[in-house]
């Protein structure tokens, strides 16, 4: 079938008048639009699915919504025949977020599904915490993250509070694809809604300190800047960071003002030094020791701090995580709570410095997929068996506890700031105590490289490329030679030496390539899962001994993984 012939289907009774006419119209003006609006479906992946706007089977509208909604009743219905099923839904700032809210709660209804819907927008954290506190068979949370202000998207929850994992997600994808489009029960049922409210944050907030606060030591004394980019965490953190004893908060007051267009920043990524540019610039009027930003469903955290210059700097998603990590696996030490079954979590794309932290404190480090979803999916194979610490991922996402079955800014953040306070209690930054973990465990720097492909071309383009990346490995990357390759789509581990390939079985298959060099290099490819790029993932490493010593071996690995983008051609 035809793009065309796919776009007039969408000209039947089936499709409301608003959505008929802005199909005839892409049609009438042979816009360039059109292609990508119905070349393909919008896909629904192993966690939801995130898309552009509009009408179309590519686009995330009504209908692709309710389709999704439908399928996972459908599925629900199965699973939970003869109870009360309960689903939370919550949104974000994006446009359109809180009417798709409503839009899927009405779905749900129309199917005798009781929903708890939250009355204004709220963080994804709280959505994962929310399932397990209202005792709810699954969550729906509307977001596409950091994605641009054109995106929406949508993300299923189990009653574990975790985004699906096998066997569920395969099967929900399964009901999602079977549904047509006018099998759809759009006409809800406002009497199964149940309405929820500020009292929510109260119990997510308390349940945040608890599980991230080890000790008050200097908390009154550290000047933080806190930014929300427009987003949802300004509900919860400056309430959290006061409740937890913090004094001296500036916020970012333009920025605290919610907005689907995301009006003062390009990108509302707090990976991105320039979506905390306003922030820095607060913290050099306030003096501030730290700086911290959220993307707009409160999930990742960024952190930028006082560096040996003085200077604020920002953390790479890496470094905070060990600071954070160490920190705590330090604390639960000094308490003696470490028996020998407990495990922090992590991913294959993440540092390996998390295997040597790890180490020290006699605890293990269980490794998954990209996406927090497989941390969570560890929390719930080892309950009762092994107790998890904390966990996280290079893509600036931490959770502290199982309280929360998802990366959570607002935990982290409260963790943060009681290491920075601590640190500026005993005369150093956080970026001195980073120094002084590295020289211990040795120094790790990361860069990643996007490179961004759009549309049906592009994607082409990226399969092309992971397609020459798995039948021609990089014989030497950097100088050193590459001795061993991961193959997760294949489940191979290749050892160049031996020209033996080994069988991996123990993580899902997933389209990603690992190189590991003999001087310790590690690069990963994995093309995205919610944007069109594919994604160089470069860990370099060394040993550092004090201070001075740091910022020459900075200076080095920074070349390095220069030398890596060269090597690779990724330009």
């Amino acid at each position: 079938m035809t793009t065309l012939e796919k776009a007039k289907l969408w000209l039947s009774d089936t499709f409301d008048k608003e959505t008929r006419d802005a199909v005839q119209l892409l049609i009438d003006g042979n816009s360039p639009d059109l292609e990508d609006s119905f070349y393909r479906e919008l896909e629904f992946g192993t966690g939801g699915m995130r898309g552009i706007m509009g009408v179309g089977t590519n686009r995330l509208n009504k209908y692709t919504l309710g389709q999704a909604t439908q399928g996972l009743a459908n599925y629900m219905l199965k699973q939970f025949e003869g109870e009360e099923i309960k689903v939370a839904i919550a949104y974000d700032v994006r446009n359109n977020s809180k009417e798709f809210g409503k839009l899927v709660a009405d779905v749900l209804t129309a199917n005798g599904i009781k929903v708890l819907l939250f009355k204004n927008h709220r963080p994804t954290p709280e959505l994962s915490f929310t399932v397990r506190d209202k005792k709810c068979n699954g969550g729906i949370v509307l977001t596409a993250s950091h994605n641009p202000p054109e995106y929406n998207g949508y993300k299923v929850y189990w009653n574990d509070g975790a985004q699906i994992v096998p066997p569920h997600d395969e099967a929900i994808i399964n009901e999602v694809y079977s549904v047509k489009f006018e099998e759809i029960k759009f006409n809800g049922n406002d009497d199964l809604i149940e309405w929820i409210g500020e009292e929510q944050d109260d119990v997510y907030i308390d349940a945040c300190i608890e599980n991230s606060t080890y000790q008050n030591v200097g908390k009154e004394n550290l000047n933080i800047v806190f930014t929300s980019i427009h987003g949802t965490t300004y509900t919860t953190v400056p309430k959290a960071l006061e409740k937890a004893g913090f004094k001296k908060v500036d916020l970012v007051r333009e920025q605290m003002i919610p907005s689907g267009n995301f009006p003062t920043v390009d990108s509302p990524n707090p990976e991105e030094p320039a979506a905390l540019e306003m922030a820095m610039d607060l913290a050099k009027i306030t003096n501030a020791d730290i700086v911290i930003g959220t993307d707009p469903d409160g999930d990742r955290l960024g952190i930028a701090v006082r560096n040996l210059e003085g200077e604020i700097e920002l953390l790479n998603g890496n470094q905070t995580n060990t600071i954070l990590t160490y920190y705590i696996l330090n604390e639960w030490k000094k308490q003696g709570k470490i028996t020998g079954k407990e495990f922090i979590g992590s991913t294959i794309v993440t540092s390996d410095i998390f295997f040597d932290i790890a180490q020290k404190f006699g605890v293990d480090c269980k490794v998954g997929l990209t996406g927090f979803k497989w941390i969570g999916k560890m929390i719930r194979d080892f309950e009762g068996k092994e107790k998890f610490i904390c966990g996280g991922e290079e893509s600036f996402g931490f959770m502290t506890g199982d309280f929360v079955r998802d990366k959570d800014s607002c935990g982290s953040i409260i963790l943060a700031c009681e290491i920075a306070a601590w640190c500026k209690a005993n005369g150093k930054t956080m970026y001195q105590y980073m120094i002084e973990i590295y020289q211990e465990l040795g120094m790790y720097y990361e860069g990643l490289i996007n490179l961004v492909r759009k549309g049906r071309d592009g994607a082409e383009e990226i399969q092309n490329m992971m397609k020459n990346f798995r039948e021609n490995p990089p014989k030497e990357i950097a100088g050193s030679l590459v001795e061993e390759v991961k193959d997760f789509k294949e489940q191979t581990n290749f050892i160049v030496s031996s020209n033996e390939k080994k069988v991996m079985n123990d993580i899902p298959k997933s389209n990603v390539l690992i190189y590991y060099t003999q001087d310790g290099t590690k690069v990963c490819v994995r093309p995205s899962g919610t944007e069109p790029k594919i994604k160089f993932y470069v860990s370099v490493k060394d040993s550092v001994t004090s201070e001075a010593d740091f910022k020459d071996k900075l200076k080095s690995l920074e070349e390095k993984i220069n030398q890596v983008k060269k090597d690779l051609q990724l330009s």
